[in-house]
């Protein structure tokens, strides 16, 4: 029985997080096992922003050597950069065609983007969604791992695909489908005392920190009063830090620290060492392995050519079948 394709790429916008180790990249590397796995580092959604052009080559750089670091197999998954594929956007450009500017400007996440870059709404912003329905459909993919914030976008991308085939009178295009990941979703809090984990909050951990980063950065996470009443319900900063206590160590040591909220004796000092110690343990391997994977650039552009050699061949069908159905071919 043939496996199940399934898609996701990140943008090239800085190192990855625990929040993406625990929320997707862990999943990530127990998918490549069960299904035919395609990732990717989104550098063209990245433009968007309109990155500096070092930077973005930079932050391309780190999460290939981070993705390798971490578990991804280019053996078990094709591992690619998106502007390695050009086919990409030409099937962007032919999905254009069958996108509509009122959809386009209704997406949740373009108005959010336009009102925080109100000098930069560029064309990209507002196709953003074609584009990553490109990145979609050239695979025929039938499941991609999406947050919240990407469902309408997926939902969009499944919107073309029905019209796309409907249009031309033909089944071409594979209308996708969210991942169902086995078991709860994983939020990873931020060192911040509320919400998730993320960049652009500035409350991370990244998986290349140091040793002394990861302890001053817990060092300084949010908390507040110690308990006076046994059993008191914990806020939302201590019940943060007792999230990524379970996430990190084993199931003695949180049940210790659980026993000294309940009783009152908890000090804050001890369970933020705690923590700190269980992300190293984690992050500790990974970093090492990094830091070795990023030195190499030639095994790293080797991953890089042999991943976009496997995905064109794959990805010209698609375009070629489109470009056919569509009229755009030879007399």
């Amino acid at each position: 029985m043939e496996k199940k394709i399934v898609l996701s790429g990140i943008r090239a916008t800085g190192h990855l997080h625990l929040g993406n180790y625990y929320g997707a990249l862990r999943n990530f590397v127990e998918m490549q096992q069960e299904y035919d796995c395609r990732y990717f580092i989104a550098d063209y959604h990245s433009l968007t922003t309109q990155p500096e052009p070092e930077l973005l080559n930079g932050n391309v750089r780190s999460i290939l050597a981070e993705y390798l670091a971490a578990g991804l197999d280019p053996e078990k998954c094709m591992l690619y950069v998106q502007s390695d594929v050009p086919e990409t956007c030409e099937i962007y450009t032919l999905l254009n065609m069958h996108a509509y500017l009122g959809e386009l400007e209704k997406t949740v996440a373009f108005k959010e983007k336009a009102r925080k870059q109100p000098n930069n709404v560029n064309a990209g912003l507002l196709t953003y969604p074609v584009l990553m329905a490109a990145d979609i459909l050239q695979h025929k993919a039938h499941f991609v791992p999406v947050g919240k914030d990407q469902l309408q976008h997926l939902e969009m991308a499944r919107n073309f695909a029905n019209r796309f085939n409907h249009y031309y009178g033909c089944q071409l295009l594979v209308p996708p489908y969210p991942y169902e990941a086995k078991g709860e979703p994983v939020k990873v809090p931020g060192l911040d005392g509320s919400g998730k984990m993320g960049k652009s909050e500035g409350n991370c951990i990244y998986l290349n920190d140091d040793d002394r980063t990861v302890e001053k950065k817990v060092k300084k996470a949010v908390t507040d009063m110690t308990p006076t009443e046994p059993c008191s319900p914990m806020s939302e900063p201590i019940a943060n830090l007792f999230t990524l206590l379970r996430l990190v160590s084993d199931e003695a040591t949180v049940t210790q620290f659980t026993d000294a909220w309940n009783d009152c004796s908890i000090r804050y000092g001890d369970l933020k060492r705690e923590i700190a110690q269980g992300i190293i343990r984690v992050i500790a391997p990974m970093r090492e392995r990094y830091e070795s994977l990023y030195a190499d650039t030639d095994y790293l552009n080797r991953v890089r050519r042999d991943g976009a050699e496997r995905v064109r061949v794959e990805v010209r069908k698609t375009l070629d079948e489109m470009r056919h159905v569509m009229g755009i071919r030879f007399f």
